[in-house]
C-alpha cells in the first residue's frame, strides 16, 4: 500500500524506493553457486585470490579479509596495540564501531568534532584532542569522501599514533591519485549490503606494514598457525598447529569471498552511476535555500556511499524529523547517518554528555540521507528530487 503525501494529493512516487539497495546480477550468482559446488566453504584459495585483488585494486602492500566491517576494525586496533588505559580518537558521525573497536580492548574512545563543509572529522580537532594516552586515530571517510588523509597522518606520526582510516564507505575512492587502503598505516572496509559492494557481510585490513600483517593473520583465527617460523615448540608432525596468541574466529568463508571478487568486476560501472546521479542531486539542489548539500575536498576522488542533505532551519518552517516523515509520504524512504556515538545510552552510562563535539550534535539535527544506489534508474533520480523539491516548497518560509 503507498504512503500518501502527509499534506494531501498524491505522492510523487506510486511505490516506495530505499536509500540503499545492493546489486547482484547472474554473474554474482554463479560465481558463488561455483564455490558451493567446489571442495571449499571456507579457508580456500578464494580468500587469498580477494586479497590479491584488494591490493591490486588500492596498491597495498598487504590484505586480510575478515568476517565484517566491525571485525575489521577490531583487528586493526589489536595490531596497533591498543590496550588498557588507551585513548582512540574517533568521530561522533559514524556508526558505533567506529568507536566500539577502541572498548572491545579495554580502551576509551575520545570524539573529534567534524568539519560543518565535509562532515568528516576535522584533523585540527583530532591534535587538539591529542594525549599522552592516545593511541590510536580512526579517522572515517564519511559518505565515501576521504578524510584529509595527509594532515592527519603527519599529527599521528608526529605524536607516535597510529591513523586507521575506517574505509567502510570509500572503497573505490582515490585520494591524491592513490587507492583508499594504500596510505593510512590501516585502512578497513566493509562489504555489508547497503555499501558500493557487497559480500552479505564481510570486511577487509589493508596495510603496507608487514608487522601488522602478520598480527591481523593470527587475529582472525584464533591466534592459531600452521607456520613452523612462528611456533614455540617442536612439531609432533603434518597435523601439528599451535596457538600463540589469543585471536577470535573472524574468518571470513569463500562463498562471500567469491561474491566479493565478483562484485569487485562491477566497481569502476558502479562508481561511474552512484556519480552521475551524485552530480544530478548536486545540480538540482545547490541553489536552494532551503537545502544545504556536501562539499567534497579537491583531494578525493569519491565513490560515494551516501547522499546526505543538510536541511537549513533558516529557510524553513520544520524540523528534521517533520521533512523527513514528508519525504515517506512522498514514498521515498529515507534514514539518518548518524546519531552521535555518544547520544546512546551505553555511552551516557560512561559518563559522556552531550555538547562536546557541537558542529556534529548541529549537523545531525539536520541531516537526512537520501537514496543512493548503482540500479536507481534516472525516473528513480527524478522522482527522488521532485519530493525533494516538493517538501521543501511546502515547508520554505
Amino acid at each position: 500500500m503507498e504512503e500518501l503525501a502527509i499534506f494531501g494529493g498524491k505522492p510523487v512516487r506510486d511505490s516506495k524506493i530505499f536509500y540503499g539497495h545492493q546489486y547482484i546480477d547472474d554473474v554474482d550468482v554463479e560465481a558463488v553457486v561455483s564455490v558451493l559446488k567446489s571442495d571449499y566453504l571456507t579457508c580456500g584459495p578464494k580468500i587469498a585470490e580477494l586479497e590479491k585483488k584488494l591490493c591490486d585494486l588500492t596498491g597495498a602492500k598487504y590484505a586480510v579479509v575478515i568476517s565484517n566491517g566491525t571485525a575489521a576494525l577490531h583487528a586493526a586496533c589489536f595490531a596497533a596495540g591498543v590496550g588498557e588505559g588507551d585513548e582512540v580518537i574517533t568521530t561522533p558521525i559514524t556508526f558505533a564501531a567506529s568507536a566500539n573497536c577502541a572498548r572491545y580492548l579495554g580502551a576509551t574512545p575520545v570524539f573529534a568534532d567534524i568539519d560543518m563543509d565535509t562532515y568528516n572529522i576535522s584533523p585540527e580537532d583530532i591534535e587538539a584532542k591529542m594525549s599522552n594516552k592516545t593511541k590510536a586515530v580512526v579517522a572515517v571517510d564519511f559518505t565515501g569522501q576521504a578524510v584529509k588523509i595527509d594532515e592527519i597522518m603527519d599529527i599521528c606520526h608526529k605524536n607516535n599514533v597510529v591513523l586507521i582510516e575506517d574505509g567502510a564507505h570509500s572503497i573505490g575512492t582515490l585520494y591524491k591519485g592513490k587507492g583508499v587502503g594504500s596510505i593510512a598505516d590501516m585502512t578497513t572496509f566493509s562489504f555489508h549490503p547497503v555499501k558500493t559492494i557487497t559480500g552479505g557481510e564481510g570486511g577487509a585490513i589493508l596495510t603496507n606494514n608487514e608487522e601488522y600483517y602478520k598480527k591481523l593473520l593470527l587475529f582472525r583465527a584464533h591466534g592459531i598457525t600452521r607456520d613452523v617460523s612462528l611456533m614455540e615448540n617442536e612439531s609432533h608432525g603434518d597435523w601439528y598447529y599451535e596457538q600463540v596468541d589469543l585471536g577470535f574466529n573472524y574468518r571470513m568463508t569463500d562463498i562471500q569471498a567469491a561474491l566479493i571478487i565478483s562484485q569487485l568486476d562491477k566497481l569502476a560501472m558502479f562508481k561511474k552511476r552512484r556519480s552521475e546521479i551524485v552530480e544530478k542531486y548536486n545540480k538540482a539542489f545547490s541553489d536552494m535555500p532551503e537545502i544545504i548539500v556536501q562539499k567534497e575536498i579537491l583531494e578525493s576522488d569519491t565513490a560515494r556511499h551516501l547522499y546526505i542533505i543538510q536541511i537549513n532551519p533558516d529557510a524553513l518552517n520544520c524540523d528534521r524529523k517533520q521533512f523527513f516523515d514528508a519525504l515517506k509520504g512522498e514514498n521515498v524512504c529515507c534514514n539518518v547517518h548518524y546519531i552521535p556515538v555518544y547520544y546512546f545510552p551505553d555511552y551516557e552510562k560512561l559518563g559522556y554528555k552531550k555538547g562536546i563535539c557541537p558542529n556534529a550534535e548541529k549537523l545531525y539535527d539536520r541531516i537526512i540521507s537520501i537514496p543512493l544506489y548503482y540500479g536507481m534508474s534516472d525516473e528513480d533520480v527524478d522522482s527522488v528530487i521532485a519530493a525533494v523539491k516538493k517538501v521543501a516548497a511546502y515547508y520554505s518560509k
